[in-house]
């Protein structure tokens, strides 16, 4: 079978945020992500990780599942301490980048910037909202990116999934984005945990999820990403 594309696909998407757990950084960083790739080949389904940035480069250069940037800035070369420019998660393997994520929200201005620096340098843009209507902000942006996840924060590494504890924020999700933005795909994050979850997310018209814990967290990594990956 061969390995899937390094770039985009169609298709329904799981993408997996290692966050900074320590069960996802240093020394386990890697095997996850081989871990990932190995389900990615063996399922056929399309899996994207998000690692931390420090680890992008070691990960993306021994993995073929697209990588990417837990988070990228709107600076460019000169000053900026500490910042991180799209330039370079692209020179070091990134395929994309997360933004917006609860754990490191950006005003609508900044978050706008940052989503034109990115797809300026040719990145995906994975983009997070909290409402309907931060999602639907989202959309309306001169410069898109190629997904947006509805994330309730108040749900987020719990144990009862968006799609169950408010089918009603994905669907409209949906419904309005494919209005504003066809293009855009939407994906259900917080609390997706079993397969059921990717499958009723999926039922509710988006392209796939967004999840961490239910994965990072897992006794069984493996058996978690396989189960979740047939869900879609």
């Amino acid at each position: 079978m061969a390995m899937p594309d390094k770039g985009r696909q169609n298709g329904n998407v799981m993408v997996i945020n290692f966050k900074n757990y320590e069960e996802s950084t240093r020394g386990n960083a890697l095997p996850l992500a081989k871990l990932a790739e190995a389900v990615a080949k063996a399922e056929n389904r399309r899996i994207i990780i998000a690692v931390n940035n420090v680890e992008l480069a070691q990960i993306a250069s021994k993995v073929g599942i697209p990588v990417y940037a837990q988070h990228s800035d709107h600076e460019e070369f000169g000053k900026g301490t500490g910042k991180i420019l799209p330039e370079v998660i692209k020179y070091h393997g990134a395929k994309g980048t997360l933004l917006n994520h609860a754990e490191f929200k950006l005003t609508n201005e900044v978050l706008e910037r940052c989503i034109a620096r990115a797809k300026g340098m040719d990145l995906e843009v994975l983009a997070c909202a909290e409402t309907v209507k931060r999602a639907e902000r989202i959309a309306k942006m001169r410069v898109k990116p190629d997904m947006i996840a509805i994330e309730p924060p108040e749900l987020i590494g719990g144990d009862v999934s968006v799609s169950t504890a408010n089918p009603e924020i994905v669907r409209e999700t949906v419904q309005r984005i494919k209005r504003i933005a066809p293009g855009i795909m939407v994906l259900c994050g917080a609390g997706i945990r079993t397969r059921q979850d990717v499958e009723t997310a999926i039922r509710l018209g988006t392209g796939g999820v967004l999840l961490a814990s239910g994965v990072v967290k897992a006794a069984d990594k493996e058996k978690t990403i396989t189960e979740l990956a047939r869900g879609l």
